[in-house]
């Protein structure tokens, strides 16, 4: 590699050369075709270098669409990853210990869907817990007209299944999966820009290199984007999936 991906201020690889240097690209060819693929949605670089933060932060691949950018109604972008994303980073937890699949013995059909057990249990084991977490998810409550969900009825329940799971037992946070992010999108009210954008601005990105030129997050610019998104959270709901930076490693 050229010798401008090596270092950047301070001796470390800007975010962009990080990129490069793992996948064997220059920082340009990084960011060029992000733009053009997975992160087509972002309308800046600072958008693209706030989704590769988290892409970074979780060990996606975003050239594979582990992790790409969803757009939102306030010209940001939501960071969704798809089920082979949250496999890899619950997988590469160092307390993964494995997941099971309880389903329910009794079936429905919803409109427009194929016959589906009413509820999906994941059962997530940590090396690190004498006792599994379980999260159970509904069909009446997951179920959307979309044509995954209607052609794969229970495979999407399993997904809901395993994705709550990881959530839950691995505490990920910042990160939504495909049906989340229809629902920030399709808000009657646009949110006040993206929880990817507000990181960018208090992070500071050099806009030539996509270097993070300032401090990292803070757990108090977390809860600012948090509630910017989502309200003033309860004391029983806190930070659920709402955070950029939380939990994962």
């Amino acid at each position: 590699m050229t010798t401008e991906i090596e270092e950047a201020q301070g001796g470390k690889l800007s975010l962009l050369a990080k990129f490069g240097s793992r996948y064997s690209l220059e920082p340009t060819k990084v960011y060029e075709t992000l733009c053009k693929t997975a992160f087509s949605s972002a309308k800046s670089k600072e958008q693209v270098v706030a989704l590769l933060v988290v892409a970074d932060q979780y060990g996606l691949n975003p050239f594979t669409k582990e992790i790409y950018a969803f757009p939102d109604k306030g010209g940001g972008v939501v960071p969704v990853v798809g089920v082979d994303g949250w496999n890899r980073i619950a997988q590469q937890h160092p307390a993964y210990d494995g997941i099971e699949f309880r389903y329910s013995e009794t079936v429905s059909t919803p409109t427009g869907g194929k016959p589906c057990p009413e509820w999906v249990e994941a059962i997530v084991y940590r090396k690190d817990r004498e006792h599994p977490v379980v999260v159970r998810e509904y069909l009446d409550e997951c179920f959307r007209a979309t044509q995954p969900w209607q052609s794969h009825t229970k495979r999407m329940l399993r997904h809901k299944a395993l994705i709550q799971g990881y959530r839950v037992a691995f505490g990920f946070h910042g990160i939504y999966d495909p049906d989340e992010a229809e629902v920030i999108a399709s808000r009657s009210e646009a949110p006040r820009g993206s929880a990817a954008d507000r990181v960018a601005a208090r992070l500071g990105v050099e806009p030539d290199t996509g270097e993070i030129i300032e401090a990292d997050a803070t757990e108090d610019d977390a809860s600012a984007a948090q509630e910017a998104d989502y309200g003033a959270p309860t004391s029983s709901e806190g930070a659920d999936s709402s955070e950029l930076f939380g939990g994962g490693e």
